[in-house]
């Protein structure tokens, strides 16, 4: 019987690419995220791989991620694999020109959608002793940039909450990861820059940025390691980027 993979935010990117991931290493896949057209794009891809459940909801309403979760056959409840991908950044604005909408967007989804999902699906891993939990982090958890403040604050929460869940789960035979990608391209810029495809474009322009498989095939690395083997906290890089804001482009 095929293990259960549940990423969030497997609508596009990072999230994405690792449910086509780990539906090629085998497992049946649970896919959420607030587009549900995407979310039924994916079936095609990964159902001729393996089993695909999709969830529709958006992490900040915790009432929204209780009620989806809950509401799975007995048969995908036993989740195997927890994907916390869903996060976004919403402006670059120096911290007092920042709007509060975009403060609690990136608190709401970065941090207390982490929190609302893995609570309601840490206690079933209690119970049968098993599970793996991944984080999505940032480079931004390990460092502060200019107008970067409460983004990087939300992703240092991440980063110290995936080692807090460590220390309490640890105990119940849960492996727990944190993975810390610097530039990746995707929607990422897109999402922060509220649209302007053309400011967004030039995040990416001049050197070769990471790829959304290449943290998939990370994700894939990881889950795939023996029992006895945790990969705990891993920050990957484009090859072009020394740091956060330190990259070599292209003249």
């Amino acid at each position: 019987m095929n293990k259960i993979a549940l990423i969030t935010g497997a609508t596009s990117g990072i999230g994405k690419a690792t449910a086509i991931e780990l539906a090629r290493q085998g497992y049946n896949i649970i896919a959420t995220g607030r587009r549900e057209d995407r979310l039924q794009e994916l079936k095609a891809e990964i159902s001729a791989m393996v089993k695909y459940h999709y969830l529709v909801f958006d992490v900040r309403d915790k009432d929204a991620v209780h009620a989806a979760i809950t509401s799975l056959a007995p048969e995908w409840k036993a989740i195997d694999i927890l994907v916390n991908n869903a996060g976004n950044a919403h402006g670059l604005d120096a911290i007092d020109q920042g709007k509060i909408e975009d403060w609690d967007a990136m608190i709401d989804i970065n941090v207390k959608g982490l929190l609302y999902v893995s609570k309601f699906i840490m206690p079933q891993m209690i119970e049968r002793k098993t599970g793996h939990i991944i984080n999505i982090g940032s480079i931004a958890a390990k460092e502060v940039y200019a107008n970067g403040n409460v983004y990087c604050a939300s992703k240092h929460a991440v980063d110290a909450i995936t080692k807090g869940m460590r220390l309490d789960l640890t105990q119940h035979n849960i492996r727990v990861t944190g993975i810390h990608p610097g530039l990746v391209e995707t929607e990422f810029s897109l999402v922060r820059f509220k649209g302007d495809e053309e400011r967004a474009s030039k995040v990416y322009q001049g050197f070769e940025a990471l790829k959304a498989q290449d943290i998939a095939e990370i994700i894939g690395f990881a889950v795939s390691r023996p029992a006895h083997v945790v990969m705990t906290d891993i920050t990957v890089l484009a090859g072009a980027q020394a740091n956060s804001t330190t990259v070599y482009k292209d003249k």
